[in-house]
């Protein structure tokens, strides 16, 4: 039960940043959505692969540190 509640709580998370940066920084966030439409598919593919693998280095070094 303990690791469903880590899961929660990190998806809350992830709730809570975005809700921070769209209220925060709405103009920002339109173009930031604007040029992530202009970009190629295998670049974004690409970066959204780093993010993945870098979210899980930092969740293994959390955990085992």
């Amino acid at each position: 039960m303990d690791r469903m509640q880590d899961l929660w709580t990190a998806l809350a998370l992830v709730l809570v940043i975005e809700g921070v940066l769209y209220a925060l920084f709405p103009q920002p966030m339109k173009r930031a959505m604007l040029a992530v439409l202009t970009q190629p598919e295998p670049t974004l593919r690409l970066v959204g692969l780093a993010a993945v693998l870098l979210g899980v280095g930092f969740v293994w070094v959390i955990r085992h540190h």
